[in-house]
């Protein structure tokens, strides 16, 4: 990891104190801790959404110029922001982020080329569902691996559980997503309610209030797939069999696992470590 040492403005560091008080009152209620004004607001999803780029990019999610993640701009609500394509996760910044409306037009941000099928899944997802202002897809190895079988995962282990009547396969498989209608359907496959989304043959989308959310969730279900696949070789020769967790204990468990303000909880130590270990070069 670089160890730059990153130069801010008095404003900018403000705005990362003021963030890492927001942390600090979230770790102590469990409640997310918003910024006051749409503009913080703004600043504070971006540098999450740069930060967990850099997350990714550790955990090997990284695949070439594949992958995205959107953010609906809190200014904006109609437009949203997304990574530039071909840059690799661990280079990227604040700075380099696209701010674009639901027609694909280039309104503010960076002037990196724009991921067609990232803005067509993106684009679908935000204005299909209002309440998703984050979402994030990838082609990680073990949720590529199991989209194979088209199936959920099952209820086998706690962490498993914060998929528990959250999680939406979409069974088709229409190749790289060039059309809109395409984009429709894999938001369609989510659901009214559902935030994440195992794509057949295609690999994995988890989407959230915040950047964070979404993140937590694409780490956990990244997981919970190399999970099943090990579970899935384990029992494969017939000598031992699995054990489910009953819907109610899953229910209960999805209640105090995988809320919003759990999940953001999950990626707040991974994204202070980010920054530790970049020097937060990623805020610029």
């Amino acid at each position: 990891m670089s160890s730059t040492v990153v130069t801010q403005t008095s404003a900018t560091l403000k705005l990362q104190s003021d963030f890492a008080a927001l942390n600090a009152e979230t770790k102590r209620t469990r409640r997310i801790a918003y910024p006051e004004t749409k503009e913080a607001q703004r600043q504070w999803q971006l540098e999450q959404m740069a930060g967990a780029f850099r997350i990714f990019a550790k955990l090997g999610f990284a695949d070439g110029s594949s992958g995205h993640i959107s953010l609906r701009d809190p200014v904006d609500p109609e437009t949203f922001w997304i990574n530039p394509y071909g840059t690799h996760f661990g280079m990227l910044t604040v700075s380099d982020m696209i701010h674009i409306d639901k027609e694909g037009n280039r309104i503010g941000g960076a002037d990196g080329p724009v991921n067609v099928a990232g803005f067509m899944i993106h684009s679908a997802i935000h204005q299909q569902r209002p309440d998703i202002n984050a979402a994030c897809h990838m082609h990680s190895r073990f949720g590529r691996a199991w989209s194979t079988f088209g199936k959920p995962i099952e209820m086998l282990n706690q962490d498993s559980c914060m998929f528990y009547d959250d999680l939406s396969v979409y069974s088709n498989f229409g190749g790289v997503v060039f059309a809109k209608e395409e984009g429709y359907r894999i938001a369609d496959a989510l659901g009214p309610k559902n935030k994440n989304l195992i794509m057949r043959n295609h690999g994995l989308l988890t989407s959230g209030g915040t950047i964070a959310e979404a993140a937590a969730f694409f780490i956990a279900l990244e997981q919970a797939c190399e999970t099943q696949l090990l579970v899935e070789a384990a029992v494969a020769s017939g000598k031992i069999e699995k054990t489910y967790i009953g819907e109610k204990e899953a229910r209960y468990t999805k209640d105090g696992t995988g809320s919003p303000a759990v999940m953001y909880l999950q990626f707040i130590p991974e994204y202070e470590m980010i920054m530790k270990e970049t020097s937060a070069e990623f805020l610029l």
